[in-house]
This record gives structure tokens, sequence and C-alpha cells, in this order.
């Protein structure tokens, strides 16, 4: 099966995920069902966003209330997949590092937005703040960076390992991401929506770090990983504690 028609049925199967199961206050939520296309699917196959919809309408399944924020995230999420396939389809390794990891950012910000909007939990709105500061400065490093490195008209010899590795990622990002966000906790929404796409950001930056070559582009990747990584175990102490904790009467 080709890397974007997988990447179709993934929405698919994270949105039948939904209609199984009501998702938990716990941070364990059940793994999403593949649901397996076979390449007759022309529809899926002649359009990378066929079937890989994460509108509202689309996340609303079998009594999964539809609520504003539900609403927020699945819009922000629908901005950042389409943002990230446009860099999915570059050649060059390194501006489709820019452009896919400009997409991924911009969709951080959206979250951490949502956040502030909708939580009230005085240390997952820190981690929102500090995601935006972040997260817009390195939008900006992206977006100038872009501006003077257009992609290789050609593919290259790591071109299609790339796109293969990066599809990889936004499978496994995707579909936990759905299930996050469906929490009906605003700052558990938050915790299990982010957590699953700092988990994707650190694979696109070891991606970037295994074909990229620019200097720069190399060098954010490893800021990425390095602080992504301490906000993945921050936020992963976070869900275990809202676990062990008794509900007040």
């Amino acid at each position: 099966m080709n890397y974007k028609l997988r990447l179709s049925v993934l929405a698919v199967s994270a949105v039948l995920t939904l209609s199984a199961c009501q998702p938990t206050n716990e941070g364990s939520a059940a793994k999403p069902i593949l649901v397996e296309a076979t390449e007759t699917d022309t529809t899926a196959a002649m359009d990378p966003h066929a079937g890989h919809d994460m509108s509202a309408d689309a996340m609303v399944a079998d009594g999964t209330p539809m609520t504003a924020m539900l609403k927020d995230y699945s819009e922000s999420m629908t901005k950042m997949h389409e943002e990230m396939m446009i860099g999915m389809d570059y050649n060059d390794p390194d501006t489709a590092f820019a452009q896919g990891m400009l997409g991924h950012h911009i969709g951080a910000v959206d979250m951490a937005e949502i956040e502030l909007k909708y939580g009230t939990d005085a240390e997952m709105r820190q981690l929102a703040q500090e995601i935006i500061d972040a997260q817009q400065s390195e939008i900006a490093t992206m977006k100038t960076w872009l501006a003077s490195h257009p992609d290789a008209k050609n593919p290259t010899a790591d071109t299609k390992a790339m796109q293969q590795a990066y599809a990889d990622g936004m499978d496994a990002m995707h579909g936990e991401m759905m299930l996050g966000i469906a929490d009906p906790v605003p700052d558990m929404a938050f915790a299990r929506g982010m957590l699953p796409h700092h988990v994707g950001a650190v694979d696109m930056a070891e991606v970037q770090l295994k074909y990229g070559k620019d200097p720069k582009m190399r060098q954010l990747a490893q800021e990425i990983i390095d602080a992504q990584q301490s906000e993945i175990e921050l936020m992963q102490k976070w869900i275990a504690k809202q676990g062990t904790q008794k509900p007040t009467t």
C-alpha cells in the first residue's frame, strides 16, 4: 500500500475508533483499529486527502459530543494535516522537513491556544504558553529559511525513503491525537493530544537527521528533539498523576 493511501486509511480507522470507545480521563485510550484497504480504492489513491477527514462533522461518532472545544481541535488538525502534506510531497529532504515541521508547529500553537481558551490546570496552561513562545520563534526561522530554499525539481536518492518515514510517523501521530482531543476534560484533551503531537515532532526531527544535509535545519531538528523530549516526559507524568488522584466529592 503506498504511503499516501495509508494516510487516507488512517483517518477512517481513527474515526471508527472514536465510535468504539469513549475516552477516559486517565490517559488510557484504546489503540486505533487499523482498517485494511486495497489498491483498488481508486478514490483514495488519486486523492491523498480522500478519507482523511478530520473535520468537525467527521469527528462526531455514536455519542461522542461535538463540543466547541472538540470542534476547535478538529479544525486545527485539518489545517495542520493539509500543511504537513505539502511538505511530504517535496523532493528535497531539508525542504520537506522545514515545510512539514512548519505546518506541525502551527498546529502546536493552535492547540496551545485552545488550551488557554478552555483549560484551567495551571501546569498545562503554563506548558501551553511555553509552547506558543518557543514554536512561534521556530516558525519564523523556518519561514525565513524556506523563502530562500525552494524544493528540488526532481526526486533525490533519499526522497522515497524520506517520504515513507514521514508517512509512518504521521500514521501513529494522527490516530493517537484524534483519540486524545476527544477527551471531555479540557486539560486532559490538551495533554493527550499534545503528547503524540510532540512524539510526532521528535520522529520528524529524527528523519531530518537521517536524510537532511543543511546545517541549519539539522541544528533545528536537534533542538526540537531536546526541547520536546522533556515536555513529553512532563505530559506523561501529568497524565499519570491525574489517573492516581481520587475524585473530590
